[in-house]
Order: C-alpha cells, then sequence, then structure tokens
C-alpha cells in the first residue's frame, strides 16, 4: 500500500508489540494511515488486531500493534462477518489478503491493514470510486475495472483466500508455456471436468478433515468468487456453509477470474498489465474514509 517498515519491540510491561512506521519519504498513504486509525480505534474483535498506539508528531508517523506471534497464514476469516453484519459500523475492508490475517500463539487469525478499509452506512448496498486501491489477485472484476465495490468484493478475496488454503497456490502463477493462470480459472476448470480431488494441498492430505470436507471448502470459495456479485454468498452464509456439512450447496457459475486469460477480453488497457500479478495498487487520489 505504501512503504513501511515493521519491527518488532516490548513495552515496559514486558508486552511484546509490533511497530509499523510509515517512511519519512514515502509520497503516499497519509491518508490510509488516518484512516486505519480512526476504523481500528473503533472496532473490538478477538479476530482483528489490536491498536495499542500511534504516533502523529512531525514526520513520524507511526502505528503500535499487539504482537502476533506466528506471521500469516491463508486463512478464510471469520472476523469478516463480524465487519460485514455485526458490528456497529459496517466497513468493507478492500485489501483482504493472506498477509493481512496474522496467526497468534494459539494459531488464532487476526485481520490487520485497515488502511484501505471504507465505511457504509447500514443500509448502504453499494459504493463507487474512481480509485481503485488493494491487491490484484484478490481484487474482483466489477471493482478493478468499473469501481463498484461492495461486502461482495470482500466475499471474493475470502473465497480466493480459500481456495489458496486448500489448493496450496498461490492466486496466480506462471504455467509451462509462459501464460499466466489464475488460482479461480484453474480451480473451475477442474471443479467442471469433476477432477477437484487432485487439486487438494498435500498439507491437507493427512490431515483430520475428510476428502469430501476439503472438497466441499473448495465448492465454497468457487461459490465466493462467482462473476455475479449478487450470486455470490453473504458472510454470514458461508460461515453456515463452512460449520454445517448437511447443508446443500449450490452449483457455482464461472469465476470472475476466467476473463482474466487475455487482458483484451476484459476490456483492459495495456496499462492495466498489473492485472496479472500480486502487487498492492497504489494511487495519489483522495477516496479513504472521512
Amino acid at each position: 500500500m505504501f512503504s513501511v517498515s515493521c519491527l518488532q519491540g516490548k513495552l515496559k510491561n514486558g508486552q511484546e508489540i509490533a511497530v509499523k512506521r510509515l517512511s519519512k519519504h514515502s509520497s503516499q498513504g497519509e491518508l490510509e494511515f488516518r484512516n486505519e486509525i480512526l476504523l481500528v480505534a473503533k472496532l473490538q474483535h478477538r479476530n482483528l488486531v489490536s491498536l495499542l498506539g500511534f504516533c502523529l508528531e512531525g514526520t513520524e508517523r507511526i502505528l503500535v500493534y499487539k504482537y502476533v506471534s506466528n506471521g500469516s497464514l491463508d486463512q478464510f476469516i471469520f472476523g469478516i462477518l463480524y465487519l460485514h453484519e455485526d458490528s456497529r459500523l459496517k466497513i468493507i475492508h478492500r485489501d483482504l489478503k493472506a498477509s493481512n490475517v496474522l496467526l497468534d500463539e494459539e494459531m488464532n487469525p487476526k485481520i490487520t491493514d485497515f488502511g484501505l478499509a471504507r465505511l457504509f452506512s447500514m443500509n448502504q448496498i453499494q459504493g463507487n470510486t474512481h480509485r481503485t486501491v488493494g491487491t490484484y489477485g484478490y481484487m474482483v472484476l466489477e471493482y478493478a475495472v468499473h469501481g463498484k465495490f461492495s461486502v461482495k468484493c470482500d466475499i471474493f478475496s475470502l473465497g480466493v483466500l480459500l481456495l489458496e488454503t486448500v489448493i496450496g497456490k498461490r492466486n496466480s502463477w506462471m504455467n509451462d508455456s509462459g501464460e499466466i493462470e489464475h488460482l479461480p480459472s484453474h480451480t473451475w476448470k477442474n471443479w467442471k471436468e469433476g477432477t477437484s480431488e487432485n487439486l487438494i494441498n498435500p498439507m491437507l492430505r493427512n490431515s483430520s478433515n475428510s476428502k469430501e470436507e476439503i472438497i466441499r471448502c473448495n465448492h465454497i470459495g468457487l461459490l465466493c468468487v462467482q462473476e455475479l456479485a449478487a450470486k455470490r454468498p453473504t458472510m454470514a452464509s458461508v460461515v453456515l456453509m463452512l460449520n454445517t456439512n448437511s447443508l446443500s450447496l449450490p452449483l457455482p457459475l464461472q469465476p470472475a477470474f476466467l476473463m482474466y486469460g487475455n487482458i483484451s477480453e476484459a476490456g483492459l488497457s495495456t496499462s492495466d498489465e498489473n492485472l496479472r500479478s500480486n502487487q498492492p495498487v497504489q494511487s495519489t487520489d483522495s477516496d479513504a474514509t472521512p
């Protein structure tokens, strides 16, 4: 998002902390920095990273978080249900990805990095922006191309995370022919051909989870990355589907990233070549939560 350094430290009382410091030479990030403070300070949930303090003095821009000891994981996030439906604030994260989900010492997931988040009114369904921010690979078509965002954009990102976990691949890679392959498209192809079993993460094959449960998670991931936003489930529905194996799942439709096989097919110019990467999108436009 912007140039930062992250350090580990310890307070006088012995509490371990993580210190996130914005580069003094960065031309971007001031708006996102303030946005993160305003939003995270208002949120309290066991699956959200805890903000302990901040510094806005002179050229210093520092955030102090409770230290999360086990790094990040490609993990689906139940804290998103809180952001979308249970919090007194309705929040669209806009940058859900593996590196923004941290794990504490008990392997509990913690969502972090709210610099790009947008605050919705409780009855608001969709927002529009001229500024595209986030990380391509986790960003859905209607937002990347048309600037339309809603809770269903976070659901798409969650689906990509779930597929990454189940399959054990990043959201895009270069195949043997030198072409870019996207995980949702790859998963969809195997699902249509009845070969989803071949996509199970090798690390999960010997786990306590059955093959059927793992393939079911794959199916839920496909439901989250469908091209039509209206067809994607709500976060409450995703939680229910993950927790209730007896619940029948609808058939998924083609994923949005299937359109990225060729840039011209998606109506994108050559300047949008970074749609093929996992790099964060940066902009100096003003479009953060007030």
